[in-house]
């Protein structure tokens, strides 16, 4: 397979080394990814997993994403690598997709939270993947953040929330995407999209669609008892402050509300500013929802520290490229 991997002439091979021997060593170590900073630990280390879920506050039965840095791979951690998924990889690989499969005898539980699949992917950042070169095998790694809140797209980010937590935290610079990974599921007898992310249910189906046998892609509205894929609870990327969705018609009403109320708001928002005492701050969000995807976490996080009584957050548009957008502001506003 052909992968488009990005160059850097920043990237410290010295520091890779050393983040890679931390690994080896059983230690955790946060490393830029072109979505959010990943919390990664040697996918076949027991001992690593459990402090990785011990520093999250992870539940145990939730899968963690095992990521690689070659195709070859694949076949370790998957028991079949079906013609739908090195279609996809072929397409998005290196970037921002992940792979459910049924997983190989070598799969731990904790990585697949006690189940028969496993998610796999392999990120487009030039760090992570000078990273997962040099360690030559699989790093499990969710978000670097605790378990539920917000995710880190900055290096920044993860020290504020984590620390000494972690062995080390490698600085990639602010993430490219800023959401997390699109999560489709090629376990069953069709594929479908378990967490939307920035890569759409259109552009999957195109390359599926002339598959012989071909397997149709749809959103799962599944709620399992335990997930099948991470970040699909019904709440998640959650700050602390208390986050309200509205419609772009509903938003000047919530405003009112809260200076009725006599609450004190921070606002992001696609609408132009509002005039209004109840306001403590207004974000705008971008128009573009690559843009916006990118600001979205950074965002939430300054509002968090604000000093409001609860963020109002507004709805991007009901299309299919604002989907992973969506998601996350749901799922926010459910925490």
């Amino acid at each position: 397979m052909k992968e488009n991997v990005p160059t850097s002439a920043s990237i410290d091979a010295e520091e890779i080394k050393s983040a890679s021997t931390l690994l080896k060593a059983g230690q955790l170590v946060a490393f830029p990814t072109e979505t959010v900073y990943g919390l990664g630990c040697d996918a076949a280390n027991a001992e690593a997993l459990a402090r990785l879920y011990r520093v999250k506050g992870r539940p145990g039965d939730h899968p963690v994403i095992v990521h690689l840095a070659s195709i070859d791979q694949v076949k370790d951690w998957a028991l079949e690598v079906p013609d739908e998924a090195l279609a996809l990889a072929e397409k998005f690989w290196p970037g921002p997709m992940t792979l459910i499969l049924k997983k190989s005898h070598k799969v731990l539980p904790s990585v697949s939270g006690g189940q028969d699949t496993v998610g796999l992917r392999i990120p487009s950042h030039p760090v992570a993947l000078a990273l997962l070169r040099e360690f030559a095998s699989g790093v499990a790694a969710p978000s670097a953040n605790r378990h539920g809140k917000i995710s880190p797209t900055n290096a920044d980010h993860v020290k504020s929330e984590l620390g000494d937590l972690v062995a080390k935290v490698l600085d990639g610079g602010q993430c490219a995407v800023g959401i997390e990974s699109t999560i489709v599921d090629l376990s069953g007898e069709s594929a479908r999209i378990l967490r939307p992310g920035m890569i759409t249910m259109q552009e999957i189906e195109d390359v599926l669609k002339n598959l012989p046998g071909k397997k149709n892609a749809s959103a799962s509205e599944e709620q399992a008892v335990a997930p099948r894929a991470p970040g699909t609870l019904s709440s998640h990327y959650a700050p602390s402050t208390d986050l309200k969705l509205f419609s772009h018609q509903n938003l000047p009403r919530a405003i009112a509300t809260a200076e009725n109320l006599m609450m004190k708001v921070a606002v992001m928002a696609f609408s132009d500013p509002i005039k209004c005492t109840a306001i403590v701050t207004w974000s705008q969000l971008s128009e573009d929802p690559a843009q916006c995807a990118r600001q979205l976490y950074a965002t939430m996080r300054e509002l968090d520290t604000s000093g409001a009584d609860y963020i109002i957050a507004e709805a991007p548009p009901d299309l299919p490229e604002w989907m992973g957008i969506l998601d996350r502001l749901r799922r926010a506003a459910n925490g």
